[in-house]
């Protein structure tokens, strides 16, 4: 199955006490080009994020939106800050001694003052904690390839239904190209008889000028190579994976042979014909824009 490069995935966990909210978006290019934002305690991770994308994701402009918030107070350590707390008692028994000023001195007191206490968060397993992001990560990159693999499988109908169009036209192209032959001849007969009038006419010479002009406007080659494109276009869709490129370069030599038949044709209709198959190769090259 074929996937589409635009697409978006999210997942949401709680691991350890910790919820992890990982968002999955992207959008057309050429190669794979993966931006990584992410909370600071998390900055480590981010070599380790990538590498993950890239084993769900070959082509496109990927951006990947992580945060996470901690339930668990542990998280945060707080201690007092000894030193000064003794420095702050001292100071105040010496006041009380010097100046003979109340001792009202308490912890609710104390636990004002600048200090007193020291705030820290604790320090966390990086190996666990990466360990618990990628296991969100890779939940939200099933979700992102899910979306993305529905979007293939209607470019994928899209594509063959294209390609069964283009086949109508290029029978049409054949028919029409023999039938010019058929009138050129009736034609070039005509206006030698009308020239020679009673005279007999050289039939080798009438042979040979059709033969000239049918293999001038012959276009059996190219109709053979486009048929065969596009049955190429239908084996590689059925085989599905990374095709992108592949597909680009195909519809490229699918033009060339359109534009060959197209520069052949001396008839009108047929000429128009082949406007029309161009015009659904482009089409279907507008589609695979959009295929990793």
């Amino acid at each position: 199955m074929i996937r589409s490069m635009t697409g978006y995935g999210r997942a949401v966990e709680t691991i350890h006490n910790r919820e992890f909210t990982v968002e999955i978006s992207s959008v057309n290019n050429r190669y794979l080009d993966c931006s990584v934002r992410l909370p600071r305690m998390l900055s480590f991770a981010e070599e380790a994020v990538k590498q993950t994308v890239k084993q769900y994701v070959s082509r496109g402009k990927v951006e990947v939106h992580i945060s996470v918030r901690s339930e668990a107070a542990e998280d945060t350590k707080l201690t007092l800050n000894t030193p000064v707390v003794e420095g702050y008692l001292n100071a105040m028994r010496q006041m009380v001694s010097l100046y003979g000023v109340s001792d009202d001195i308490s912890a609710s007191t104390l636990s004002r003052l600048p200090e007193v206490f020291i705030m820290e968060k604790a320090k966390a397993d990086e190996e666990q904690l990466q360990a618990d992001l990628l296991c969100v990560l890779n939940a939200a990159l099933e979700n992102y390839n899910a979306m993305r693999t529905a979007e293939g499988a209607a470019l994928d109908k899209d594509l063959r239904s294209r390609g069964n169009t283009i086949l109508d036209f290029v029978s049409q192209v054949e028919k029409g190209n023999a039938q010019t032959v058929q009138d050129y001849r009736a034609r070039l007969e005509a206006k030698v008889r009308e020239m020679l009038a009673d005279k007999n006419m050289d039939e080798g010479r009438i042979l040979t000028e059709v033969a000239i002009f049918a293999d001038k406007v012959a276009v059996d080659e190219e109709t053979v190579r486009l048929r065969s494109h596009l049955a190429q276009m239908n084996t590689m869709l059925t085989a599905g994976g990374a095709m992108g490129r592949k597909l680009d370069f195909l519809l490229q030599e699918m033009n060339r042979e359109a534009n060959t038949i197209g520069s052949k044709c001396t008839d009108v209709a047929l000429a128009r014909i082949v406007v029309d198959i161009k015009a659904e190769l482009e089409k279907i090259r507008e589609q695979t824009q959009n295929i990793e």
